[in-house]
């Protein structure tokens, strides 16, 4: 009999998006922590769509020991909306055991019987097919094993082994676990649920990170994931299907620009034209141009940014060609004509450090736009 089951994890509810600077109105960090509360319903959605019974959420549930309650209760509230699902909560590096002691016990005490807290190395019956062997966290920065007592954690005779842990298969950040890539081998396991990396991977057919559902940075570059996995019976590889949660999509794209060419058509080019409001855009430019390119390509960047939920152009790679029409647009004597001067001799200054040429080179981009403003 086929055994289904959704495997996500790091849903990080709670986290304040302190990396994403506020505009004005203050709304993408608020959509952002409200997009990962809304996760819960699209996976869950999602195993009704699976034919699943049982979410099993391979750690950090939420970003922090100390959530505020209402992030709490909320998260509990909608995870209890449908009696029929199981979420089977794994404390991670984030909420781990000792750190987050009060919160697992409100969890256990309040919490519906449908949300269960996985708090002890000990097999859980999942069902007369399947026994569950979570791996709870205890430390967040311990250094061992996460998935040492997998090797010898009983299971009931004659169903699939499920290990759900959290760690790091390779050194993804200086604070995770170490979790040996054959474990699945080791520990006799039909399926390792992994959490920690949040992007999605794979280390083999039995052992798989879906994740984030609800992404939180550009490095991945695609909308989060969960896993929908159906396993045949003893033996049999498990089929994993990636069912998109993400709500919102962080893209980190590069612009290398030559001398003479239009900057700002190439950055509209660029961008995606659909859904930009739910798309979070850092564009990288590179490459070579002129004082004017850079003033077009930064009204470009202006004028189209607030399209998105959230927009950033760097310019910290990209070289300034100089043209002495270009200087002379500036002014062709006098003060401001003098600094121009020295800023392009600084900015193109062997003997000057790397960062001085550069603070040169955007204040002469800076004069330049300024002058050209004032004209106008």
């Amino acid at each position: 009999m086929t055994f289904r089951f959704i495997h996500t994890s790091d849903l990080h509810l709670g986290t304040k998006f302190a990396n994403i600077p506020e505009p004005p109105d203050g709304s993408i960090r608020g959509r952002l922590r409200e997009a990962r509360h809304g996760a819960i319903a699209r996976i869950a959605t999602a195993a009704r769509a699976h034919g699943a019974n049982d979410i099993l959420v391979a750690g950090d549930t939420f970003d922090t020991p100390t959530p505020s309650l209402p992030v709490v209760r909320q998260a509990i509230a909608a995870m209890a909306e449908d009696a029929g699902l199981r979420w089977w909560l794994l404390p991670g590096n984030h909420d781990n055991l000792r750190e987050a002691e009060p919160l697992w016990d409100m969890i256990a005490r309040e919490a519906p019987g449908n949300v269960r807290c996985l708090t002890a190395p000990e097999p859980v019956s999942l069902s007369p097919e399947a026994t569950l062997l979570p791996c709870p966290v205890e430390w967040r920065s311990s250094g061992a094993d996460a998935t040492e007592a997998l090797v010898t954690m009983p299971s009931d005779e004659g169903t699939l082994r499920i290990g759900l842990a959290h760690g790091a298969v390779t050194d993804f950040t200086d604070e995770a676990a170490n979790v040996p890539p054959d474990r699945d081998r080791s520990a006799r396991l039909d399926y390792l649920a992994l959490g920690d990396w949040h992007g999605r991977m794979q280390i083999g057919p039995r052992v798989q990170y879906p994740g984030s559902p609800e992404q939180d940075r550009f490095k991945h570059g695609r909308r989060g994931v969960c896993l929908a996995v159906s396993i045949d019976g003893l033996g049999a590889a498990p089929l994993v299907e990636e069912i998109e949660t993400g709500a919102f999509l962080w893209q980190d794209l590069d612009l290398p620009l030559t001398p003479g060419q239009d900057a700002a058509a190439a950055l509209l080019d660029l961008l995606p034209a659909e859904a930009r409001r739910d798309r979070l855009v850092r564009v990288n430019a590179s490459g070579w141009a002129g004082l004017p390119e850079q003033v077009e390509l930064t009204r470009a960047a202006g004028h189209i940014g607030p399209e998105f939920a959230h927009f950033e152009l760097r310019t910290g790679a990209l070289q300034t060609q100089y043209e002495l029409a270009d200087l002379d647009e500036i002014d062709r004597g006098g003060a401001l004509r003098l600094a121009a001067d020295a800023l392009m001799t600084e900015a193109e200054g062997e003997t000057h450090s790397r960062e001085d040429r550069e603070v040169a080179a955007d204040a002469l981009a800076r004069l330049y736009a300024y002058v050209k403003e004032a004209r106008q």
